[in-house]
């Protein structure tokens, strides 16, 4: 569950950070790039972009960044680099950095806006987005097969503890039968046990858990790899009591089916 929730953080978080950017012609591109042949945009070709993106359903925010903006960004990433001198404001292009409400529809954009008098390019990003999208939904799907397995070989271990119980106290079983006892009395002993057994697993897996999420994410992994969004406590907190109710009620009602097929009671 917190694989999955992990899953969900970081994906959440890097759909926040998605854009779409939505550049525009300058007078250089007016003689060298063929989407900019009638020149760079105008004022009105602007302002009826703009219009036209806060219209879309798709679109949350839409922020302009001008030339000038663009070559302060530039200085400031590639500072060092030997074309950052030689660069002016008016090289650079005027664009819209788009966010959507959904990352995913990153194609609207596209089609929409590609080939549109004053606009030289839709950069969305599609390959480096499609990656990372068909990777966190498949992170996600391992997440849930993780556990399914989990559960499965959890359950399993479970049913075998409980029939070499049941084998080796058989003879008491078997004289519980002959003196009259009701199959709940006699079941009742393995389903306390195997119910005791699956709360002490619990436990340690709560501690495990919490000395996990605060040794191994909040002073390591945290520090180490800033480019991912950890879950919080709030979802360890969360999955707590459900880690309890399964440790407690899988191992009894396990042993409650598996007691009745074995002793015949």
């Amino acid at each position: 569950l917190l694989a999955r929730e992990q899953v969900s953080t970081m994906k959440g978080y890097w759909y926040d950070k998605v854009q779409v950017s939505i550049y525009l012609c300058n007078k250089n591109d007016a003689a060298s790039d063929p989407n900019c042949a009638k020149g760079a945009v105008t004022s009105q070709q602007k302002q009826q972009i703009k219009t036209d993106l806060e219209k879309l359903q798709v679109v949350d925010k839409v922020y302009y960044e001008s030339s000038d903006a663009a070559y302060k960004h530039y200085k400031e990433q590639f500072e060092d680099s030997p074309l950052a001198d030689s660069l002016t404001p008016d090289q650079m292009q005027e664009s819209y950095r788009v966010k959507l409400k959904d990352p995913t529809k990153y194609q609207v954009l596209q089609t929409a806006f590609s080939g549109r008098q004053g606009v030289q390019e839709v950069q969305d990003q599609r390959s480096l987005l499609e990656n990372l999208f068909n990777l966190l939904n498949g992170m996600n799907i391992a997440a849930l097969c993780v556990m399914a397995l989990m559960l499965v070989v959890a359950l399993l271990l479970i049913v075998n503890t409980v029939r070499v119980s049941a084998f080796s106290r058989r003879r008491e079983t078997g004289i519980m039968r002959l003196v009259g006892a009701s199959s709940f009395y006699i079941q009742m002993p393995f389903i306390l046990e195997a119910a005791i057994a699956g709360l002490i697993g619990a436990g340690l897996a709560c501690v495990l858990l919490v000395g996990g999420k605060y040794f191994l994410i909040n002073n390591w992994l945290q520090e180490k790899i800033v480019l991912i969004n950890f879950i919080g406590w709030d979802a360890v907190v969360k999955v707590l009591p459900f880690i309890i109710a399964v440790g407690v009620l899988m191992p009894a009602v396990a042993a409650f089916f598996t007691l009745r097929k074995y002793l015949k009671v």
